[in-house]
């Protein structure tokens, strides 16, 4: 875990043109410039190629290019899909006629995977809580506190102000604050119709699909940079710190074989790394945005060849993972991935001392779990650093937007009769 305030030595000179510039733009300037300009050349070479990647029709994240079928079913999981069906009907009929069309979309639409983690908002659909009245802002909150659990909802409000004071650091509030954040609809609010909404911003994104009382909360992201606020009355709000503790504690766990085995990669940029495998925003994960189509080849050692505790430390992270789920989904679904621990495996990237950064991944058919710590974006750290975190999760075969779910939902009566 990062010192609080380790990240100060590495604060940027803000005389600098990059963020000379940026304090006096908007989010819809800084992202116009960033399109236009293509600057930095690296993100917008990333961006041109997740742009490629967007079209590809939705097939899903595989471990070898051939998606699994049958891995997902229908349950009951308690959910009170109608009570948040009623809160997004709130937002929709506070929406003026404009706000409608940029809030609603089918539910198949392709738009629902063009969420991205960067501050550029470069996708810029449904509503953006900042540029909303304070009582739109709050209906669509609402939503988001009726969906996830308690600690979830906390998560996720932690990661928007962290967002917030990153933005005091670098005096650029219009682009980077608490209220950064796109939400739009998939579909029509409903108890009984398959529909959902994203929530997406700067190291922020949540993809949440729901039908009668079960949801499927994948992909998303969630990152910070730095990890917690150590100044201001919101001095000592963190989040990540239970992943980074969980995942280091397991690696930390294994002999001497299990670790060499487990290890992919000594280094958190490796010569022996094959082209694609790291790239400068991304660095080491490999299932964010646009990555819906990603082949991920299995790595490291299986959950079979940990012992009793090793696998506990494994639930656990699984769990930690799945806190923004309300408590029966989230039991649900911890053992539907628990169910497949002969085919669950663990890797690791670079060191595994104390104050080492790292990366881990936790992947079987029905779940990807990555953390990386990265180097500096905003700070100007280059190497690594456990203040700048990256976090994700992704149902593979399908499972991500509750696609493997849509078919298996019963369609709506085709037959008609008129009435005069």
């Amino acid at each position: 875990m990062a010192q609080s305030g380790s990240y100060r030595k590495y604060l940027p000179d803000l005389s600098i043109p990059r963020f000379s510039t940026m304090q006096k733009q908007d989010a819809h300037k800084y992202a116009k410039d960033f399109k236009e300009l293509k600057a930095p050349p690296w993100l917008h070479g990333l961006y041109e190629h997740w742009l490629k990647l967007y079209q590809e029709p939705f097939k899903g994240v595989t471990n070898d290019n051939v998606v699994r079928n049958n891995l997902f079913h229908l349950q009951d999981e308690g959910v009170p899909v109608g009570q948040i069906a009623d809160a997004a009907e709130k937002v929709v009929k506070r929406s003026n006629l404009e706000q409608k069309k940029r809030l609603m979309y089918h539910l198949d639409s392709p738009e629902w995977r063009t969420w991205s983690n960067p501050e550029f908002l470069l996708s810029d659909k449904g509503l953006r809580l900042d540029e909303v009245d304070a009582d739109m802002r709050q209906s669509i909150l609402q939503v988001l506190e009726l969906t996830l659990s308690p600690q979830g909802f906390q998560k996720a409000r932690a990661a928007m102000r962290i967002n917030h004071f990153l933005g005091e650091l670098v005096k650029s509030n219009a682009v980077c604050n608490e209220y950064s954040y796109n939400f739009a609809l998939f579909g029509k609010p409903s108890k009984d119709r398959p529909w959902g909404f994203t929530f997406y911003g700067h190291h922020l994104c949540l993809n949440i699909f729901l039908y009668l009382n079960q949801m499927v909360i994948s992909p998303w992201f969630t990152g910070a940079e730095p990890n917690g606020i150590d100044e201001g009355h919101l001095a000592g709000t963190q989040i990540l710190v239970r992943e980074e503790k969980l995942g280091l504690q397991l690696m930390q766990s294994l002999s001497r074989a299990l670790k060499g085995k487990a290890t992919v990669f000594k280094n958190m940029k490796d010569d022996a790394m094959p082209p694609g495998r790291w790239n400068r925003d991304d660095q080491r994960h490999l299932c964010g945005a646009y990555r819906d189509n990603r082949v991920v080849p299995y790595e490291g050692i299986r959950m079979t060849e940990m012992d009793e505790q090793q696998r506990q430390l494994v639930a656990s992270i699984l769990e930690e993972y799945l806190l923004y789920l309300p408590v029966k989904p989230r039991k649900l679904q911890l053992e539907h991935m628990l169910a497949f621990a002969s085919e669950t495996y663990f890797c690791w990237i670079g060191g595994h001392g104390d104050q080492d950064p790292f990366y881990y991944r936790i992947q079987n058919p029905v779940v990807i779990v990555e953390f990386d710590h990265h180097s500096g974006v905003f700070l100007t750290n280059e190497e690594p650093a456990k203040f700048h975190i990256h976090t994700l999760l992704r149902r593979p075969n399908g499972g991500d937007y509750g696609y493997a779910l849509r078919p298996l939902v019963p369609g709506a009566d085709q037959g008609f009769v008129a009435h005069y």
